[in-house]
């Protein structure tokens, strides 16, 4: 690869050197680490956030639990023929204010029952199978606990899972590009490292502390 020169004031030039496979590696490495980084703070700040929230179950900031019953009655086409339908139920339940995802569906002879869920908050509810009269036991549990329930996954839908997913492969690029710009970095390559290997052990430790 020939070199390319630039002119200089007072007519000469200066041989720019081209750039080797090793510069060329920590340009792209130090490119991902800044971008990815740019695109995932707010992920990194919000699971950090939650998590020191989700360690002090004793910190509310205010939010409080209810719980309340909602009752009511289906339409008259809640059934086809003898058979729950069960897609009409949940469109009924929803406009009568219940929210969330509509699961664990179950019809017998004692009543037919199904439930909402979604972060921070449940509703049960219980069908008499005669009349199409309902009772739902809904459970709010607060802000802070939807936060949390954020935080882990649960009841939160395939988008947010698909969200927890994008996360944890941008936290995992944003790690790699770190310690491979660190390999680069000559001064600092020695001490960082050992500074890795002794925030590992003290994790390990913690873990096997935890565990026990």
């Amino acid at each position: 690869m020939s070199s390319v020169s630039t002119p200089e004031p007072g007519g000469t030039r200066a041989v720019r050197r081209p750039r080797t496979l090793k510069n060329r590696s920590y340009q792209v490495a130090r490119w991902l680490h800044v971008y990815t980084s740019m695109i995932s703070l707010l992920i990194v700040l919000f699971f950090s956030v939650t998590g020191v929230v989700l360690n002090h179950p004793e910190w509310t900031f205010g939010s409080a639990e209810t719980r309340q019953q909602v009752k009511g009655t289906l339409p008259q086409t809640w059934k086809a023929g003898s058979a729950v339908d069960w897609l009409k139920v949940t469109a009924a339940l929803q406009k009568a204010g219940l929210k969330g995802t509509a699961g664990d569906y179950r019809a017998d002879s004692g009543g037919d029952t199904l439930s909402f869920r979604a972060p921070g908050y449940s509703a049960d509810v219980n069908i008499e199978p005669a009349t199409g009269r309902y009772t739902a036991s809904v459970d709010s549990q607060g802000w802070v606990a939807a936060l949390g329930d954020l935080h882990r996954g649960r009841d939160a839908g395939s988008a947010w899972s698909l969200a927890l997913d994008l996360a944890g492969y941008f936290l995992t690029l944003i790690a790699l590009t770190g310690l491979a710009m660190l390999l680069y970095l000559k001064k600092l390559r020695l001490s960082g490292i050992l500074t890795l290997l002794a925030g590992a052990a003290l994790v390990g430790l913690l873990m096997k502390l935890a565990l026990k």
